[in-house]
């Protein structure tokens, strides 16, 4: 695989949980809502199409598993999936577990309030708990 550098401020706005085939896979560190990250392992990517065809297949397939795994580990209502890179072009996809009545419920969750780090045994815990779906 060629190299990977992780973007910095993803590095500092989430946690490591695992490496798939082709992303990394981190929970962003805020509480208010069950939030991981795809981060495919290519530099230079900032779009979908600047991935390889056979890479895009393996995001969709990746995201689709962790997206899965995401709503079976929290029994949320709906996942919120999208790639924005407006702040960070690296290019990653966010999945995050909505629920009726959540801080930002119905909009996005972008903008909204001020982050709620994970104590740190919540964060392992909710890690194990996707990791055991993935």
């Amino acid at each position: 695989m060629a190299s990977f550098t992780l973007d910095e401020r993803l590095e500092n706005d989430s946690i490591a949980m695992a490496s798939l085939g082709l992303c990394q896979v981190r929970l962003m560190n805020d509480a208010r809502w069950p939030w991981i990250i795809l981060v495919p392992q290519r530099d230079g990517m900032t779009e979908l199409h600047d991935l390889s065809p056979l890479d895009q297949t393996m995001l969709t397939f990746e995201l689709g598993m962790a997206g899965k795994a995401l709503k079976e580990a929290t029994g949320c209502l709906k996942l919120n999936i999208g790639a924005l890179g407006n702040h960070v072009r690296q290019l990653h996809m966010h999945v995050i577990a909505r629920n009726e009545g959540d801080e930002a419920w119905p909009g996005p969750v972008w903008g909204v309030g001020t982050r709620d780090p994970y104590a740190k045994d919540d964060a392992r815990s909710l890690i194990a708990s996707i990791l055991a779906k993935l």
